[in-house]
């Protein structure tokens, strides 16, 4: 067998992209936001892996991906990403999966997970015995006509403040138990840090198994995703 391949994996959010490599090394960021769209992620990645040597990319999107292709628009980026080819771009094999995906794939201990990302949207993914599924849960109905990434998003917990959005997230993953039930949930996204306590059978995530995720999607073979 050969030497493993090395991975640079990207996560692509609402207010920031970034990547790491498998080879190790730190974190490295650039600023998102809704101006960016899939040439300008390209452009600040290119930038941002300045001295790496890798292989191959793992990319999580902030939306829909089916068989490595990007389904729809994100909400909190530019238009653009649909049609665009990212392995001709970079040069590199790209596997693409939903960012909560990704994050869920690197928070994985085995069972049935539920993965929920609380960021400037709603990310939620679940992996029953090493088989990962996407899932589009943010724009399903909650209550009052709204939905979930209405209460659970970060521009709810701006509006409504802590204590109601906290509110909400338990109450969400109450529901969100009771239809699919998993052994377990994991919370994770950059708001986590906001929530004070976690639900019953619920444990905190960590952003860096973004990462560990994209890295999986290349290096562990008994993931089916």
């Amino acid at each position: 067998m050969g030497e493993p391949q090395t991975v640079l994996a990207i996560d692509i959010g609402g207010s920031h992209v970034k990547i790491m490599s498998s080879a190790g090394g730190d974190e490295r960021k650039a600023v998102s936001g809704p101006a960016m769209n899939a040439k300008a992620m390209a452009d600040a990645v290119e930038k941002l892996a300045s001295g790496l040597s890798y292989d191959v990319i793992a990319m999580g999107y902030p939306g829909p991906v089916i068989h490595n292709r990007i389904l729809a628009e994100p909400h909190n980026l530019a238009p653009g990403w649909t049609a665009f080819d990212f392995a001709q771009r970079f040069g590199k094999p790209v596997r693409i999966v939903n960012d909560a995906l990704m994050q869920g794939i690197g928070s994985y201990a085995g069972g049935r997970m539920l993965f929920l990302g609380l960021g400037t949207g709603l990310g939620a993914a679940m992996i029953v015995d090493n088989v990962a599924q996407p899932m589009e849960l943010a724009h399903l109905p909650y209550r009052k006509g709204r939905t979930f990434e209405d209460y659970l998003g970060a521009a709810s917990l701006a509006q409504r403040g802590h204590d109601k959005w906290e509110k909400h997230v338990f109450r969400a993953v109450e529901q969100l138990n009771a239809a699919l039930e998993p052994d377990y949930v994991v919370i994770g996204g950059g708001n986590v840090e906001a929530l004070k306590t976690l639900p019953p059978g619920a444990r905190r995530g960590d952003n860096a198994n973004a990462f560990k995720g994209g890295f999986a999607l290349w290096l562990d073979a008994s993931l089916k995703v």
